[in-house]
């Protein structure tokens, strides 16, 4: 059993295969910081049914890589693979500073380049909506907006009349009452984000007919409500992991 681990600050994402050639089972579950190493064990094991062979990791919440580390070296025997600077990746990143661009940004890079084409765009819509520019397989830049959730979470929390929402799409555009308003406003809001700056990319990099691939925890939300062509696929960082692990075998 391979198991790959996409640790994001909202949630994290766990992938189970099997063979090593695709990805059998994907569970969620919250990011808790202040969970204990103990109760991170215990959900785990609950989860990994089985002898675990391999654990591919990526993370962006430091406080909890100690924690993962541990636990597959303790319940496992396993000492776990993060994406991390040293890793083959067959991304070459060309950026001011290399070092600031997140592993999960990296690993979806990776399943991009190699699922789909090596020149693309990658949206990934987390707690940061970010939009990632890969040209031959080299990241060239990203641009990072305020994900959908954290507005929310913004806008309710500096307005005192606002009530919360559920982050799904309002019965009319245009809303008669102030949920329907409030989940217009985010659900098409940021689809027309979404939309916006994959023109503005386009046009910026003089590709037309660059390929634009979206992910992320609310990419089922949005990507119904975008005009743009995209393609769809929320298990994107977990294939670039799986891809890792045959990047960089065991004693390699």
């Amino acid at each position: 059993m391979i198991v790959l681990i996409d640790i994001g600050n909202s949630s994290i994402a766990i992938g189970i295969s099997k063979s090593g050639d695709s990805i059998n089972k994907i569970y969620r579950i919250n990011t808790e910081k202040t969970r204990s190493a103990d109760e991170y064990a215990i959900t785990l094991s609950r989860l990994l049914n089985g002898k675990v062979d391999r654990a591919i990791i990526a993370s962006v919440v430091p406080e909890l890589n100690d924690v993962f580390r541990e636990y597959f070296q303790n319940e496992h025997e396993v000492v776990p693979l993060f994406l991390q600077s040293g890793v083959k990746t067959g991304i070459k990143i060309l950026t001011d500073t290399p070092r600031e661009v997140g592993a999960d940004l990296i690993a979806n890079a990776i399943a991009a380049t190699n699922i789909y084409d090596s020149t693309c765009l990658i949206i990934d819509l987390g707690t940061a909506t970010t939009f990632t520019y890969v040209e031959n397989k080299n990241l060239r830049g990203v641009v990072i907006a305020t994900g959908l959730t954290t507005s929310r979470n913004a806008l309710v929390s500096k307005t005192s009349l606002l009530p919360q929402v559920e982050l799904e799409p309002p019965q009319k555009l245009l809303g008669t009452n102030s949920h329907d308003s409030i989940k217009s406003g985010l659900v098409y809001g940021h689809a027309s984000l979404v939309d916006g700056m994959i023109v503005r990319i386009k046009e910026y990099i003089n590709k037309p007919d660059l390929k634009v691939i979206m992910t992320g925890g609310h990419a089922r939300i949005i990507h119904p409500h975008c005009r743009e062509k995209m393609l769809f696929d929320d298990a994107l960082i977990l294939k670039g992991l799986l891809l890792l692990d045959n990047f960089n075998p065991p004693g390699k």
